[in-house]
C-alpha cells in the first residue's frame, strides 16, 4: 500500500473504532482493571523514582556501547553451547528458521508469546513452507484461531469479551457454546499439550538478554514459555539486539519493574534464563539452543539520537493503557506490529517512514505516555521529532504545508489578525474543520474576538 492509502486506512478504521460503544466499553474494562493492579504493585518499591532514574541510566550505557554487549553476549553464549546468528532483517531471521527447521527434521513448530515474531510475520512464514507454528500464550492463540494479529503488546486479546473467545473456540474448534473462561483454558490446554511434544522445535523471544553470562531471559504467567522450551530437541530465541542489558545482577531491578508496569504483578509467575543447550549432566531441555540477534531497521533508531531513546523500551505496554488516542481506537488500527505511543515513534523508523510517519501524529502529546514510561522515555518528544522530521523530508502535502504557511503569515502580522473579525473567523473554521471538528460537532462560532473584549475590559 502507498504511504497516502495506509493514512487513509487509518483513519478510515479509526474513525469506526472511535464510534463503536461496545469496543470501548471492552477496552475501557480491561484497561482500568489493569490501572488497580499497577498502582498496588508500584508499592513494593521503596524508591519508585530512583529505581526508574536507574533502570533508564543502564539502558543508557547499554545502547551506546551495544556493539561491545552483543560482542560479548555472542562470545559468551557461544562458550555455553549454543549458535548465534546474526539477522540484518525480517528475510534472513525467518530463513534461519527454516534451516533450522530442515536441519532438524521438524515439521511442526510452537511458539511462546513473542511480539518480535510477529514483526517478521513468522507464522504466515513457516506455513508457506508447510511447517505448522502454533501459538501457546492463550490470549496468541485465541488471536491465531481468529485469524488476527495481536491487539497489544502484552495482552494480544485485550479487545476481546469471555463471550468473544467463547465464539472464537466455538467456531474453530467445534466445542460446546458459552464456554466458560475456565472451561476454554482448559480446552487450549488439552489441544496445546499434544503439540508441545511432537512440535521439533520451540521458538520464544526474549524479554532480556545478558552480556555478562550469554543469556536470554524470558517472562511469562502461564508455563507456556517453559514448555515450549523444555519438550521440543531445539530452541530458537529470536531477540531484538536492544533487548541487551549488562549483567545478570540487573535483573532484580528490571524484572520487577517489568512486571509492575506490565501488569501490576511484583514479579510475573514464570522467569526463566536460558543460557544455552543442556548439559552433559542435566537430564531435560533442548538438545541445541540458538539465538537470532535481529535488526530490522533497529540501526535506524540507533544512528538517530533523537530516537535512540525509544530503544530503551522494555515493551511493558504502560503507555498504551496510559494514551487517550489507544483508548479510542484500539490496536488493530494502526496497522503495525507495535502499536500505541511506543509504537508510533519506531514504526516509522523500522519500516518506511515515508509511509508510516502519519502514526506520529495519532497523538495528543499530553505527555501521559512519557509520565507512565517505567524507564521515563522520553516518548511525546519523540513523536514531536518525527512531525518535524517529516516536514524536513518534505513528506507533507501541499494543502498541510500552505495551510501552516498561512497560519504562520497571520499569526505573525498583527493587521491582519485584525482584519479577520468574528464572522470572518466563523466561516474560515466552519469551512476548514468541515469533515473534522464539524463532522459530529456543532459549528464553532465566534462573536467577538479577543482584542475587542479587551477593550472593553479595559
Amino acid at each position: 500500500m502507498s504511504a497516502v492509502d495506509l493514512k487513509q486506512a487509518f483513519l478510515s478504521k479509526s474513525e469506526i473504532k472511535a464510534m463503536d460503544a461496545e469496543h470501548k466499553r471492552k477496552l475501557s474494562f480491561n484497561i482500568g482493571k489493569y490501572n488497580e493492579v499497577v498502582v498496588k504493585g508500584k508499592k513494593q518499591f521503596a524508591d519508585l523514582h530512583f529505581a526508574r532514574e536507574k533502570a533508564k541510566n543502564i539502558k543508557w550505557k547499554t545502547i551506546e556501547n551495544l556493539d561491545k554487549y552483543l560482542i560479548q553476549f555472542e562470545q559468551n553464549f557461544t562458550k555455553n553451547g549454543g549458535k548465534v546468528i546474526w539477522a540484518q532483517d525480517a528475510a534472513e531471521a525467518n530463513q534461519a528458521v527454516l534451516e533450522i527447521c530442515k536441519q532438524h527434521g521438524a515439521s511442526q513448530v510452537v511458539k511462546s508469546k513473542s511480539m518480535v515474531t510477529e514483526e517478521i510475520h513468522l507464522n504466515a512464514f513457516l506455513e508457506k513452507h508447510q511447517i505448522e507454528s502454533v501459538e501457546t500464550d492463550l490470549g496468541e492463540y485465541i488471536q491465531q484461531l481468529d485469524g488476527e494479529t495481536p491487539y497489544h503488546i502484552v495482552t494480544p486479546a485485550m479487545h476481546k469479551s469471555k463471550e468473544d473467545c467463547a465464539r472464537v473456540f466455538h467456531e474453530k474448534l467445534g466445542t460446546e457454546p458459552n464456554l466458560t473462561p475456565n472451561e476454554i483454558t482448559l480446552v487450549a490446554r488439552n489441544n496445546l499439550r499434544v503439540k508441545y511434544t511432537s512440535a521439533g522445535v520451540g521458538v520464544t523471544g526474549g524479554n532480556f538478554l545478558l552480556a555478562d553470562v550469554g543469556a536470554v531471559c524470558v517472562t511469562e504467567n502461564e508455563g507456556n514459555g517453559r514448555l515450549t522450551t523444555a519438550f521440543p530437541k531445539v530452541h530458537v530465541a529470536i531477540v531484538g539486539i536492544e533487548k541487551m542489558i549488562p549483567s545478570i545482577d540487573d535483573l532484580n531491578l528490571f524484572w520487577p519493574l517489568l512486571a509492575t508496569y506490565g501488569t501490576g504483578q511484583n514479579v510475573t509467575v514464570y522467569n526463566s534464563i536460558f543460557t544455552g543447550p543442556k548439559k552433559a549432566h542435566e537430564v531435560d531441555g533442548p538438545e541445541a539452543m540458538y539465538v537470532i540477534l535481529l535488526d530490522n531497521g533497529r540501526t535506524n533508531l540507533m544512528k538517530d539520537p533523537n530516537v535512540r531513546e525509544s530503544m530503551y523500551c522494555i515493551r511493558c505496554g504502560s503507555c498504551l493503557n496510559a494514551c487517550p488516542v489507544y483508548k479510542n481506537i484500539g490496536g488493530h488500527t494502526y496497522g503495525a506490529t507495535y502499536s500505541g505511543p511506543i509504537g508510533s515513534v519506531i514504526t516509522p523508523h523500522l519500516k518506511d517512514f515515508e509511509e508510516f510517519k502519519h502514526l506520529s501524529y495519532a497523538s495528543t502529546l499530553c505527555g501521559n505516555c512519557t509520565e507512565v514510561c517505567p524507564l521515563k522515555i522520553n516518548i511525546h518528544g519523540m513523536l514531536h521529532y518525527n512531525r518535524t522530521l517529516a516536514v524536513k523530508k518534505h513528506d507533507t502535502d501541499f494543502s498541510e504545508n500552505t495551510a501552516w504557511k498561512m497560519w504562520k503569515l497571520a499569526m505573525t502580522n498583527r493587521s491582519m489578525v485584525d482584519l479577520a473579525g468574528a464572522g470572518m473567523k466563523t466561516k474560515i473554521v466552519s469551512i476548514l474543520f468541515k469533515n473534522s471538528w464539524g463532522k459530529r460537532r456543532d459549528g464553532l462560532s465566534f462573536h467577538k474576538s479577543f482584542r475587542d473584549m479587551w477593550k472593553e475590559k479595559k
